[in-house]
């Protein structure tokens, strides 16, 4: 690649004014965030300094000798070489993989630039003035989402992928590009799997059972027993009612509920609606009562057991344990066990999601649909997806649209673009008590169904697992859940994500996790003295719950009772609504 000085001159010269320009663009960005916010909530809104200047002309010198080692690389390696990288990828960065990247110097010095670029803007970032933890990953967070955004892959001018694809398929994937992106702007999302592969019923969400109870916001499902001898206490799943149940029923080789029947439990299992107008004035207290409260009397109806075991995930878990605090503000001792699946309690470090709420966006929250109201699960949806926009958002941007390929079959994904409207008055109230607030830790803050809650009279023995990985959860938060509970906790930590490390199969037996029996009050002093063992946490789970199961007794043939007739089959028609 031979060049003169004048060129080297000229080509550093604009390589450091493009990365002073993405700055001054993401300085520019926030300044419109800043000034969203001071129209809501100006009293609240924080300012957005910029970093020292001392700090910030060492962060520019840095970026001009970055580029300077970068293009005297490439101006002296000599053609058909391979040139040795200035920068890499982070590790699980996937968008540079192809070796259409580096077999060309051009794009090899786009993508390179980039990743300077790309650090430079990460850095400043990192070194704005900002005392407040929250703020700061806020920044942070915006920073990262512009930086993706602007990647080279997701432009088909700077993609050479694109350009592959296109002259090998003879423009064919442009073509069916454009027609992924319509069909894509028809649905009103980024397509990311096959839809057409997947039906709830058929395919997904097929463990047998019947729908025994339904009110305005659950449908109560009894699944059949797999087994002749059943444990006499059964469990109830409380699951997340920002998505669709079936995350806890995919497919028979990775579904919990099947694994849990063929365990010989009785597993009973609430699924949420999805909410429309008559349930838009639905609040807190009536997602308590109307759910788990009320799930929990029909099954205790049903089996004659007086305290079932009971399990929550991710906010069906926070739901779930301000019910069982509600139940003994008044007296009732509810449950036999509670088992908690990446759940918070302690909401100090409310991780990626926690940065993006404060005090302007739950007032605007409040203002338009804290009384009555819909919020859009499509919205919800978006906002998880940001959270690894490089995964779950550019990844198909450029598979879809650039090269015009078809997203493969992937149930997980289907679930995950499966989204659920919340009412309005539910969200803004658990924004602002958990996320915004933290009172739920507090003994005596909050007031539920007409009585004060203290999470530290739940006394129950307690399962916890949180996942290493959880960019929603993090497991040094749910670790905290056991200064709050008041019962014997077992905490156990699963390899991989929120969800990957919640929904790891028996059947597979992969991934690790970790267990210990150390009481510290420090999670990661805790994981100095854990042991890793390998394979599902299911397994080891399973045999704490079997504890808690009491006696085998003949298993329930039939659903229900006189009182609660089967209404249909499972999976029901609540989890079939659209948002």
């Amino acid at each position: 690649m031979s060049v003169t000085p004048e060129q080297s001159a000229e080509a550093l010269q604009s390589m450091f004014k493009f990365g002073q320009s993405l700055a001054e663009g993401f300085f520019d960005f926030l300044g419109k965030q800043n000034a969203a916010m001071q129209q809501v909530a100006p009293a609240s809104a924080p300012q957005i300094p910029l970093p020292e200047t001392e700090e910030l002309t060492r962060l520019q010198k840095d970026l001009a000798e970055a580029h300077a080692r970068l293009w005297a690389a490439m101006s002296q390696a000599r053609p058909g070489e391979p040139v040795e990288p200035v920068v890499k990828p982070q590790p699980g960065d996937r968008r540079f993989n192809a070796p259409d990247w580096s077999s060309s110097p051009v794009y090899d010095y786009i993508r390179q630039a980039y990743l300077l670029n790309a650090d430079y803007l990460t850095k400043v970032a990192d070194a704005l003035p900002v005392a407040d933890g929250r703020s700061k990953t806020r920044m942070q967070f915006l920073t990262r989402q512009y930086i993706d955004a602007l990647a080279p892959s997701n432009f088909a001018a700077t993609n050479p992928e694109f350009i592959r694809t296109a002259l090998d398929s003879k423009g064919e994937s442009i073509t069916q590009g454009i027609k992924n992106l319509i069909s894509d702007m028809e649905k009103g999302r980024i397509s990311m799997t096959d839809d057409s592969a997947f039906e709830i019923g058929r395919n997904l969400a097929t463990s047998p059972g019947s729908v025994i109870y339904e009110n305005e916001l659950i449908q109560l499902i009894q699944y059949a027993p797999l087994t002749e001898k059943v444990h006499k206490t059964p469990l109830l799943i409380v699951p997340p009612c920002i998505n669709k149940f079936y995350i806890m029923d995919l497919q028979p080789a990775n579904s919990l509920v099947r694994f849990v029947v063929e365990q010989g439990f009785t597993v009973f299992l609430v699924s949420w609606k999805n909410a429309k107008a008559e349930q838009a004035h639905f609040g807190w207290d009536d997602y308590l009562e109307k759910g788990p409260i009320t799930a929990l009397q029909v099954v205790r109806d049903i089996t004659k057991v007086d305290k079932p075991n009971v399990l929550g995930f991710c906010v069906g878990g926070t739901i779930l344990s301000s019910a069982l605090a509600v139940l003994r503000a008044k007296g009732e001792d509810p449950a036999e066990s509670l088992t908690l699946m990446t759940t918070l309690l302690d909401f100090s470090d409310a991780g990626e999601i926690g940065c993006l709420v404060d005090e302007a966006s739950v007032a605007a929250r409040e203002a338009t649909i804290g009384k009555s109201g819909i919020f859009k699960g499509r919205e919800l949806a978006q906002v998880f997806s940001s959270l690894r926009a490089n995964d779950l958002i550019w990844q198909y941007v450029v598979g879809n649209y650039l090269k015009g390929k078809q997203p493969e079959a992937f149930d997980l994904l289907y679930w995950n673009s499966d989204s659920t409207n919340l009412a309005g008055p539910f969200l803004a109230w658990y924004l602002r008590n958990m996320y915004l607030e933290n009172n739920l830790r507090v003994p005596g803050k909050l007031e539920m169904l007409g009585v004060k809650v203290d999470m530290g009279k739940v006394d129950l023995p307690a399962y916890l697992l949180a996942a290493r990985e959880d960019h929603i959860v993090p497991w040094t938060s749910a670790y905290l859940v056991r200064q709050i509970l008041g019962g014997e906790t077992t905490f156990v930590l699963g390899a991989s994500g929120h969800i990957a490390g919640a929904i790891n199969p028996a059947s597979k037996n992969r991934r690790s996790y970790w267990v210990g029996d150390s009481a510290a009050s420090v999670p990661e002093e805790w994981l100095e003295s854990a042991t890793e063992k390998p394979g599902s946490w299911w397994l080891h789970w399973v045999e704490w719950l079997k504890t808690r199961g009491g006696p085998m007794v003949a298993a329930r043939t039939k659903p229900g009772n006189a009182k609660y007739k089967v209404i249909e089959p499972a999976p029901g028609r609540y989890v079939k609504e659209t948002a």
